[in-house]
């Protein structure tokens, strides 16, 4: 099978991880005699220093082009005084916009090798839900304003969900749950916020179409403490953009390390964005220190998702657990009696085990 991934390195550690996923995808092509053809897309703010823009027009076009797109991560502290437009993250929100993505799975999966590497390791054990975050609505896709008033600067952004993005998010959701433990935890602020009261009143709609899923609403401060509480008692949760951005990092910090997670963003069709949920990480970018695992699992993840690949995407899966039973971790995993190796160290390994 021939496809073409658009791969957008980035900023900060993404080329050191896009690299590694980029091995490991060329060794399951050669094992599975499929063909895989990269174009590689300037995005966020190495796009800005070089074309003044952080998501250029052409740039754009090669994504959509493309059968499905990989990111590392973008952004940076030398581009945090650009104005608001031109900021690397402007990039990233507009790709989804752009590609239709509305829908981000973000799974918290507790892989039982680092088990003691969790923060919350006497609650952790055995953790297996994931967070479906509606991606293109919401406050970040609002207006965004700054003005004076009487004298002083106000700043407004809006949150905005219709009946429609609120529905089709659901339904995932929804299904989802159905593949796994049947059971969906929505997640709103519906005591103070409108757009939480329309989003509570669509998804109780959308339980009664599925009465083999148990269901509940949880409040999203609530939610955050649940979280650390007791994270075995959610299988599938739904939310908006804003709180599934948040909630998901705090998810991801019980299964051991932010740069263990995988994440696809998907829309009506199978073309899709897969990326690590951490960010760009400028203070070890080049030092060859960065874990590549969760970009790597983000390319199991398109190939199962987007390109139908079920056996690739197990491969890559058990070849991450082979080589994390042989101690292998990068510095942020690392544990007594485990063997530390770098950025490309771990990408080789893995690799190499997928053979």
């Amino acid at each position: 099978m021939n496809k073409t991934i658009a791969l957008i390195p980035g900023d900060g550690i993404g080329p050191e991880i896009v690299e590694q996923a980029v091995k490991v995808l060329n060794a399951i092509a050669k094992k599975f005699s499929h063909t895989f053809t990269y174009e590689t897309v300037d995005m966020g703010g190495i796009a800005i220093d070089k074309w003044g823009e952080p998501l250029p027009k052409a740039m754009l076009e090669k994504c959509l082009a493309s059968d499905s797109v990989l990111l590392g991560a973008v952004g940076g502290p030398q581009w945090d005084s650009m104005p608001g437009h031109l900021r690397p993250e402007k990039g990233l929100l507009a790709l989804r916009s752009a590609m239709g993505l509305y829908c981000n799975l973000r799974p918290a999966t507790l892989w039982p090798q680092l088990a003691a590497a969790s923060p919350l390791k006497d609650i952790s054990q055995g953790i297996d839900f994931v967070v479906v975050r509606e991606l293109i609505g919401g406050i970040y896709f609002g207006s965004h304003t700054t003005e004076l008033v009487e004298g002083q600067p106000v700043a407004t952004d809006i949150m905005r969900y219709s009946e429609s993005e609120i529905r089709r998010i659901g339904k995932i959701a929804f299904e989802t749950a159905r593949k796994r433990r049947k059971k969906v935890t929505s997640v709103d602020k519906a005591n103070v916020l409108d757009t939480s009261r329309l989003w509570r009143k669509i998804m109780h709609e959308l339980a009664q179409e599925y009465p083999d899923v148990e269901y509940s609403d949880m409040l999203v401060d609530n939610a955050a403490m649940q979280l650390v509480k007791a994270p075995h008692q959610f299988d599938v949760l739904v939310t908006e953009n804003m709180f599934g951005d948040i909630l998901s990092d705090e998810a991801s910090m019980l299964t051991g390390s932010i740069g263990m997670i995988p994440s696809s963003s998907m829309g009506e069709g199978t073309r899709g964005l897969f990326e690590p949920i951490h960010g760009s990480a400028p203070d070890i970018a080049g030092k060859d220190l960065a874990n590549p695992v969760g970009t790597i699992l983000s390319a199991a993840m398109m190939l199962r998702y987007s390109f139908g690949m079920e056996q690739e995407a197990t491969t890559i899966e058990q070849a991450v657990s082979t080589v994390l039973d042989k101690n292998f971790r990068t510095s942020d995993t690392m544990a007594e009696g485990c063997t530390q190796v770098s950025c490309s160290q771990m990408g080789d390994a893995i690799a190499s085990a997928c053979c």
